[in-house]
């Protein structure tokens, strides 16, 4: 006897935002709603990269990120169905607005939101990954509208349960009119943000996946990495002799460079893309980062897979946080709020100074960089933000 087909009720954008806005933690998957709240604090990659996708089409995410076995179990927390193309809400991690389903009863909950960026409303797989930006959107809308179609008011004013309010301009307007222009010389260089040019572009996508997959591309080359632990033992070897020797200073350059080519292994498993296998990899991640490099791989699971999901957001990617010794964005030139630290980068009279000099600086703050690794190590474990089945994930030995 076939298994029964479990049936899935339709589910509005409308009844989405809602969920949203009572807490829930959902997102698309394949064009059914998730429900994560159950399993997100439990989550390999962390919560934070699960809350950046509230209110999104995950679906390309979820499969570049997960094995098979991981989305079949996400298929368990289905809860509805939504029919058609999923326009994508601002998630409230990133300052989205959302109604409950009994305010603004008489609004018509089927109305598409205008473009407010790149990446908030087209599909999970667009071509640009920049998130909403509350300072310099409202420029890219008025460049659209030109570009394309207009965009009706009554429309934007519905919209205001996903959008981010404009940031006062702080004396920023110079840095904001020269990035206003890159933007719009962006739109006109790359494809346009329309919907039937996304989903081209999604389609284009997927069809390359599997082609990849199809020809095996994905499939690690063992031989290789043979020849990588070679190289691997030659180092720590060499570094050993010569610490027995006496010669400490070049005991310790050969342990750096050891640590150094370490990390190109380290990240494909935390990636999964040595054997596939959680399990597996997470092991032979663990070896490598923990117990030889003495640093937390369940750490940087969390920090990388953010990275991955808004890379180069400023306000929150960790990966180019750096304040108050580094900013390579015009917007931490004032106070920013980290959504992946929970805190208020300044933008103070010491990060005036540090950041005059950051091209000199670069190297020496890089020679420190390891002791920060620890730091950030040491504070996942302490302030308990890895996932409570992963203790074997977390033990840094510095």
């Amino acid at each position: 006897m076939a298994p029964k087909t479990r049936t899935y009720p339709s589910m509005s954008r409308r009844e989405v935002e809602g969920l949203i806005a009572d807490g829930r933690m959902v997102f698309i998957l394949d064009q059914y709603v998730i429900k994560a709240d159950a399993w997100a604090p439990y989550h390999p990659g962390g919560d934070k990269a699960i809350r950046h996708m509230i209110g999104r089409d995950a679906t390309d995410e979820v499969t570049a990120l997960h094995s098979r076995e991981a989305r079949e179990k996400m298929n368990r927390y289905r809860i509805g169905k939504f029919e058609g193309r999923w326009a994508n809400f601002i998630p409230p991690i990133q300052g989205g607005k959302f109604r409950r389903l009994s305010e603004a009863a008489g609004l018509d909950d089927e109305v598409d939101c205008p473009t407010t960026s790149a990446a908030s409303n087209a599909s999970s797989s667009d071509s640009g990954s920049r998130p909403p930006s509350p300072v310099f959107d409202e420029a890219v809308d008025a460049t659209l509208r030109k570009r394309h179609a207009p965009v009706a008011s009554s429309a934007e004013s519905v919209c205001s349960a996903s959008s981010v309010e404009p940031a006062e301009d702080g004396g920023m307007s110079f840095l904001n009119t020269i990035t206003h222009e890159k933007t719009a010389l962006d739109l006109e260089k790359y494809p346009p943000i329309d919907p039937a040019t996304q989903d081209n572009i999604v389609s284009k996508y997927r069809e390359l996946h599997q082609r990849v997959k199809d020809e095996g591309l994905y499939q690690c080359n063992y031989l290789d990495y043979g020849i990588e632990c070679f190289r691997y033992s030659l180092l720590a070897i060499t570094s050993f002799l010569f610490l027995r020797w006496g010669w400490y200073a070049t005991s310790a350059a050969f342990l750096g460079a050891l640590w150094h080519q370490l990390v190109f292994t380290a990240h494909d498993a935390g990636h999964m893309g040595i054997t596939h296998g959680f399990h597996t990899d997470s092991v032979i991640g663990i070896i490598i980062a923990d117990f030889l490099g003495g640093l937390s791989l369940g750490w940087w699971k969390r920090n990388h897979n953010v990275h991955h999901v808004v890379t180069n957001a400023p306000e929150h990617d960790p990966d180019i946080e750096h304040m108050p010794f580094m900013a390579v964005s015009h917007r931490l030139l004032q106070s920013l709020r980290s959504t992946y630290y929970d805190h208020v980068m300044e933008y103070d009279a010491v990060a005036k100074i540090f950041l005059r000099i950051q091209h000199y600086s670069y190297y020496v703050l890089l020679s420190f960089g390891r002791i920060n690794l620890y730091r950030l190590s040491w504070t996942y474990l302490i302030l308990g933000q890895r996932s409570p089945k992963r203790a074997g994930l977390v033990a840094p030995l510095p």
